[in-house]
């Protein structure tokens, strides 16, 4: 469902989830499976497109400004 902010309950849930901290790799792969019921490239594609827009940026601006940072700086080293 769409909430006037623009994101999805998905999306604000896959928002919070990449705030959490995680012991393990394969904590953060099983949370995203049990609690989203996404496959974890799904849900990397779609935290990725999160990452570019404005509602996201609204919601958790910390968050996805830090993301956006080790995104582009991992595009650079390429």
């Amino acid at each position: 469902m769409t909430e006037p902010s623009g994101l999805t309950d998905l999306d604000r849930a896959i928002l919070t989830l990449e705030a959490r901290p995680f012991r393990t790799p394969g904590a953060k792969e099983a949370a995203i499976r049990e609690e989203l019921g996404l496959a974890p490239v799904r849900y990397f594609q779609r935290l990725n497109a999160l990452l570019d827009s404005r509602e996201a940026l609204a919601f958790s601006p910390v968050l996805v400004n830090r993301l956006r940072r080790l995104r582009d700086d991992r595009r650079s080293r390429r």
